[in-house]
């Protein structure tokens, strides 16, 4: 007798492309196919850099009515994730006042200091255990206080809420990605008001507070008709965060000493807790306490990963990558390496150009060419990555025998196995798929299809591809990343 298995349908969005993933799960299945994808190119115009949020909803309509065809029509439910921070703002009448503006839009320039200047940054950070990033939603709201726009705005909806919103109708807030604005309080899940009230921030304009699993509408007739989805559709609230979908969907056993390293455009380093670090030392070291699923904390640290290798890859146009890696791990090693955190990296553009300048600058070896380039990057990021761990550990009074890689980077076979050697663990690499798999397995298991989390990771386990990589060498070569690490951090 064949399994039975239930189709699910994951909107993930991320910050070069979206796309909707049919998922199909059974006891022993955990099925992943693309169902469409688009583009997501955020836009110029002359008041700044703004994200096409209607591009990317026409998109999830065409991947949804593309996923309903490969189902006759009949899916179980749609979950929504995306990237953090940015909002779109709704007048009273529920339209959208604008497009959303971009995390990397240099409108908050200056918005830290103004807030620093009322609540300075420790109690900032003892009271919401976020990470100093100048584009989180608390500056941005700062930057965005007096316009015409947010004077108009009656409801602010974070960008999975948004896409929610225009599908159900319903208005809501989930809290992975809520964690991420510097305004909740990690201890309690729950808005910090005293910190908002001082700031003159207007809670009141965010939906309520839902969690992964919480339903959060039904599709509308509109949307059933654009679509050719048999309603009633549910769409369920997941981790919207794709970061916290990505940790739910790491296939760590039970009882497992972990870390974990969501890679992409962004590589975000850390450890998986009960509780938040809120010290000083944990804010020096620029460690932040984002919410996942089932009350846990995603202890991180974001890198700007492989945004570096992108931006490159972009300005040589587009050359083959797998080739181009298979030069850079001909390059010597560790000869140049940069701060991969740096915020210099974190604008578009002439990154090749911005790499040589932080090489020269620090007395090293400039890359003369695009191979030589992407083995500097690629051990950077390695060494970001050992960093992150080891400061991790050492923060939050844990050790960890395992590093699992999840993510588009886990295909980076170079980029995995050097961080193996640079942390000397083991790195176990997979699911590339991980935001669109955790979305997929909060959704069934709100329907009852499995139990707690470590029987979704264990379900990842047995279904998903995994490779894992031993660190090399011995004293020597860990003495040669030791002496890399030194010069980054002088």
């Amino acid at each position: 007798m064949s399994e039975h298995l239930t189709t699910f349908a994951a909107v993930d969005l991320g910050a070069s492309s979206g796309r909707v993933m049919v998922g199909r799960v059974g006891r022993d299945t955990l099925e992943l196919t693309e169902a469409h994808r688009f583009p997501n190119r955020p836009v110029h115009l002359p008041e700044g850099l703004r994200w096409d949020i209607l591009s990317l909803y026409a998109g999830i309509l065409d991947g949804l009515r593309a996923a309903g065809a490969t189902t006759d029509g009949h899916l179980a439910s749609i979950g929504v994730d995306s990237w953090a921070v940015d909002y779109g703002l709704l007048d009273a009448d529920g339209a959208l006042l604008g497009n959303p503006v971009h995390y990397r839009d240099s409108r908050t320039d200056g918005a830290a200091e103004k807030v620093w200047s009322s609540v300075p940054a420790d109690r900032l950070y003892a009271a919401t255990g976020i990470q100093y990033a100048p584009f989180n939603t608390l500056y941005q709201l700062t930057a965005a206080h007096g316009t015409p726009q947010l004077a108009a705005a009656k409801r602010l909806l974070l960008i999975p809420d948004l896409l929610t919103y225009w599908l159900t109708g319903e208005v809501g807030t989930e809290l992975t990605n809520a964690s991420t604005t510097q305004l909740i309080d990690p201890r309690t899940g729950g808005w910090a008001h005293s910190l908002a009230d001082g700031l003159g921030i207007d809670l009141g304009l965010f939906g309520p507070l839902r969690r992964p699993g919480d339903p959060s509408g039904i599709l509308l007739p509109s949307v059933l008709e654009a679509t050719e989805l048999t309603g009633p559709v549910p769409v369920t609230t997941v981790a919207s965060h794709d970061t916290a979908s990505a940790v739910a969907a790491v296939p760590a056993a039970r009882g497992e000493r972990f870390a974990y390293i969501c890679t992409g455009t962004w590589s975000l380093a850390g450890l998986e807790l009960d509780a938040p670090v809120l010290t000083e030392d944990s804010r020096a070291a620029n460690f932040t306490n984002e919410l996942g699923i089932d009350g846990t904390v995603r202890y991180l640290r974001n890198i700007m990963g492989l945004w570096l290798l992108q931006e490159c890859v972009r300005d040589w146009g587009d050359p083959d990558v797998t080739e181009l890696l298979h030069r850079a791990a001909a390059v010597p090693g560790l000869r140049s390496v940069v701060d991969a955190s740096d915020p210099a990296f974190l604008a578009p553009g002439g990154m090749e150009r911005r790499i040589a300048a932080a090489c020269r600058a620090t007395g090293q070896p400039v890359p003369a060419t695009p191979a030589e380039t992407t083995r500097c990057i690629l051990d950077s990021l390695a060494l970001a990555h050992r960093a992150a761990i080891e400061d991790a550990q050492r923060l939050a009074g844990r050790t960890v025998d395992t590093v699992h890689m999840v993510g588009g980077g886990a295909r980076n076979a170079l980029l995995c196995q050097l961080t193996a050697d640079a942390c000397g663990l083991p790195v176990v690499a997979g699911p590339a798929e991980a935001s669109a798999l955790g979305n997929v397995l909060v959704q069934a298991r709100a329907q009852g299809l499995m139990g707690d989390r470590s029987d979704m990771r264990a379900l990842v386990s047995r279904t998903q591809p995994l490779v894992r990589y031993e660190p090399r060498g011995g004293r020597a070569e860990r003495a040669d990343w030791d002496a890399a690490a030194a010069r980054i951090a002088a």
